[in-house]
């Protein structure tokens, strides 16, 4: 299984999901709309299955959540959703993922409508 890979995309950073004692994405999560709180769970086993791969965009100096990005390697598309004002976090970081899906996963990713 492809274990969760940080990626740097300039201005920010991705990261697994995470909602654990230290940092909490599901507050961010509910911003995009995302209120199951079994969704950080599914994301981590889709990860160790090799099924899915689910990142937050994060700010680097304060770990906050603006977006988040996924990749579908079935079927190679791409989703992403942002907070309000952080879009052009979502789509630098779509950008990374596709580098990184190209380099690491041999897959040429197309986006998919979020």
């Amino acid at each position: 299984p492809v274990e969760p890979v940080e990626i740097n995309a300039g201005a920010w950073y991705l990261r697994a999901l995470r909602a654990d004692d230290q940092i909490d994405d599901r507050p961010a999560l509910a911003e995009l709309g995302e209120t199951d709180p079994g969704y950080v769970t599914r994301c981590a086993a889709r990860w160790a299955s090799d099924s899915g791969f689910t990142w937050a965009v994060c700010e680097p100096t304060t770990g906050e959540m603006l977006a988040e990005v996924s990749l579908d390697p079935a079927t190679a598309t791409l989703t992403s959703r942002a907070r309000d004002g952080h879009a052009d976090a979502a789509e630098a970081a779509a950008g990374s993922v596709r580098r990184f899906a190209a380099a690491v996963l041999g897959l040429t990713v197309r986006q998919h409508p979020s």
